[in-house]
Parts: C-alpha cells; structure tokens; sequence
C-alpha cells in the first residue's frame, strides 16, 4: 500500500510534465509578457507540430522498451528527395507522396534489422542514421536548397481557420491516441513492452508488433520532415540534426518510460513537445545567448530521463512492498 509520505512524491512524478510545463509558463511570462500573448502561444503550437509528430512515432517505439536514433536522419532524407522533386518540377503531391514513401521505406529497414536479423535497436538505428544522412548528404553534394514559395506555403496554409500544422498534428495525435488506447493492437504494444517473452508465450506476434513501430517511426519522421521543410524553406545538411534527441525528451518528458510498457500520446508526448518548444520560445524572445540554447536542451533531456528513473524506481519499491503485505496476509 502506498504510505502518505510517498503518495505525494508518487503524484508529482506522474505528473511531472504538466508541473514542469506550468512552472515554464509562469517562469518565462514573468520575464517577458509577450510570453503568454495569444498570438506567441499559438506559434509556439505551430512550430512544435514537427517535433511532436516524430515524438508521437518515437513513443511507439519506446512502449516497446525500443529506441530509434534514425528519425532524424530520415527527416533529412525526406528533405532532400522532396527538395530535388520540387525544384525538379514535380507536382506537388507526387511530391509529398514519394516523401512519404522515403519514410515508409526507411522505417521498413529498421524493422528488418531489428525484427529479421535480431540487431539491437540502438545499434541498427544508429547504423542507420548515419546511413541515411550519408544518402542524403550525397543527394543534395552538401549545398542547401532554397525552396519556392508553392511549397513553404503549406506552413501558413489555413484549413477552416484552422493552421495546416496544427491539423495535420491533430489528425496524426486522434489516430495514433486513438490505436494505442482503443484497439488491440494498441493493447498489444503495451504488453510487448511491459514483457516481451510473457507476451510471445500469450499469442502476441511480437515480431509484427516490434515491425510495426519502427515504421510507424518512419512514417512519422516523413510527415514531420515535410512540417519543418515548410516551415524552414530550404535543405540544409544540418536538417534534421538531433531530432532524435528532442523527439525522445519530448516522449520522456510527456511520462514515457525509457524501459518500456508505460506511457501515452495525449496529452503526455504533445505536452513534452510544446514544452521544449516553449523554451527555446521563451529564450528567443529574452534575447538569451544562442551558445545557451543546447545546454538547455540538454539539461531537459537530462532532467527527463532522471524523472523517469525516479518514477520507475518508486513505482518498483510499491509493488515490491505490496506483494510482501499480500504475502503475509
């Protein structure tokens, strides 16, 4: 049973995300009351839309106690082939779509390593991050693409009033909250995190489970390369550098568990999201130091992964001390 000393510990490390979140709110609209107007909130949503949607992939990843470091080298592949189909042309949903298929494809290799040759997650996708910029570095020979206004447009583009971005984010969160939580396959993500073997034993085809959300990554990684392209206007061969980083802190920070079996999109991952974009806001607009801004981000990673081993080792203790209280009874 939980004591009364713990329980509040207990509630604060759950949710962490959204204490953290409004302790940045009231830190930076102190600082700065053009923080907190509507019109930077709202952007603040707007540029947070890539991360997010490659951070709502990585969580499918990480319920499966995976991990993949390639997400942001796929956006960088997605970058470049969409970039040279543009300036090559190309109609613009062909060019969406053939970015689209490069994620898919991608997200198909790492399945294959992982699933069919049995390569650790970490290693596979790390080889084939460095594989996919090499591509991509190779499609574009290093030198940055500027891209016409037909394209960048989808980031301003408005649908029912409504921000592209945002729309676009919303339609990848109902679907990817909606699978997770409502379906059995969602159910079965869960399990395979939680225990691979006692879910392998109990029917689940962890194979097509662990397959399955590496290309959910892919996908993911394509549409929120397409979102930063948008926004950013040109290929550079720094694109997409470190989304890896910022996807899993925002997973992490959202209460997704580093081992696994624990964790939701909405509004947990989303919620980790706005908050990394929310800082890197709110020290644009103090005019802080730029050479601050990694060190920053680092120091929410860090903080990140040491709430959730907290999280992790309070909630072990509990179980530990409710089996003995069930044993002695």
């Amino acid at each position: 049973m939980n004591s009364p000393a713990t329980r509040p510990w207990l509630t604060v490390l759950n949710n962490a995300p959204v204490v953290l979140f409004l302790l940045l709110l009231a830190v930076f609209g102190a600082l700065s009351p053009k923080f907190l107007a509507p019109a930077n909130l709202l952007n603040i949503l707007i540029q947070a839309s890539p991360t997010a949607i490659v951070a709502i992939g990585m969580t499918f990843v990480l319920l499966t106690a995976g991990v993949d470091l390639s997400v942001g080298a796929i956006m960088f592949v997605v970058a470049a082939v969409g970039g040279k189909l543009v300036l090559g042309g190309a109609p613009l949903l062909v060019v969406l779509a053939a970015m689209a298929g490069v994620g898919l494809i991608c997200g198909v290799l790492n399945a294959v390593l992982v699933t069919r040759l049995g390569i650790i997650a970490f290693i596979a996708t790390l080889g084939t991050q460095y594989l996919e910029r090499g591509f991509g570095l190779w499609l574009t020979e290093t030198r940055a693409m500027n891209l016409p206004e037909h394209y960048t447009r989808l980031a301003s583009a408005r649908l029912a009033g409504i921000p592209l971005p945002l729309v676009l984010l919303v339609l990848v969160l109902v679907l990817a909250h909606g699978t997770l939580r409502g379906t059995p396959f969602g159910r079965q993500i869960y399990a395979v995190g939680q225990d691979l073997n006692a879910a392998r034993k109990a029917g689940v085809n962890t194979r097509w489970i662990l397959a399955s959300v590496y290309v959910i990554a892919g996908v993911c990684a394509a549409l929120g390369g397409i979102l930063s392209l948008a926004q950013l206007g040109a290929v550079a061969p720094t694109f997409g550098t470190n989304k890896e980083f910022a996807a899993i802190a925002a997973a992490v920070l959202g209460g997704t568990s580093l081992f696994g079996g624990r964790g939701q999109v909405f509004p947990g991952t989303v919620l980790g999201a706005v908050l990394i974009q929310s800082v890197e806001n709110g020290l644009v607009i103090l005019n802080a130091d730029p050479y601050l801004y990694p060190l920053i981000t680092s120091a929410i990673i860090f903080l990140a992964v040491l709430t959730d081993s907290l999280r992790s080792g309070v909630l072990t203790r509990l179980g530990r001390r409710k089996i003995r209280v069930e044993e002695t009874a």
